[in-house]
């Protein structure tokens, strides 16, 4: 009866330690996804901006890249650079004025999607403006460098393609300072992310 009894506690033991070893891998596995999905999420992290181009007597120029992560399904938010050129032409009397404007700033922007395509977004922005005013026949007026704050707020769309998302947005800059390259009304902005 003892044999028996120590062959089964054998057979138990030789048993047991590889499931229990199995059992402990399984654990750290399970453990190290879990640590995995607390840290930063590449699948989370997407990269797009705006890009606009208009010429003639208002030509703007904006490159403005963005990167941001998705927090939760409902909540983003990320940061970006702004790189503006703006300029406007047009007749005071028989005298030609030119304005000439450029922008260079960063953004952090927080984004709400309460519904699968729509968009509620807040972008602070700060950029730094520089430029001068010329008037046929007189000299050039420079205007003082200076920090020019903005906040954006807007709601929008964003339609899925391909990897990616097309992003409208109606945006108003709240601030409204008279060096604001967003002017005094509400703006519509097209975008992509991937």
């Amino acid at each position: 009866m003892k044999k028996k009894l120590l062959g089964l506690i054998l057979v138990s033991t030789i048993f047991f330690i590889p499931v229990s070893a199995q059992e402990k891998e399984k654990d750290e596995k399970e453990t190290e996804a879990s640590e995995k999905k607390k840290g930063l999420d590449p699948e989370r992290i997407f990269f797009g901006g705006n890009f606009g181009l208009t010429f003639g007597n208002f030509t703007f120029i904006n490159i403005s890249p963005q990167v941001g992560y998705r927090i939760t399904p409902m909540f983003s938010a990320g940061a970006g650079l702004n790189f503006i050129y703006q300029s406007d032409k047009y007749y005071s009397g028989n005298r030609e004025v030119k304005n000439s404007l450029g922008y260079a700033g960063m953004n952090i922007f927080g984004r709400v999607n309460p519904f699968k395509f729509v968009l509620l977004n807040v972008q602070p922005e700060l950029n730094y403006v520089w430029g001068k005013t010329r008037v046929s026949g007189l000299a050039d007026s420079k205007i003082d460098p200076e920090f020019v704050p903005s906040l954006l707020v807007g709601a929008g769309v964003a339609i899925p393609a391909g990897r990616g998302s097309m992003i409208a947005m109606l945006q108003y800059d709240v601030i409204q300072n008279s060096l604001s390259p967003y002017g005094r009304n509400a703006f519509f902005t097209f975008g992509f992310n991937f």
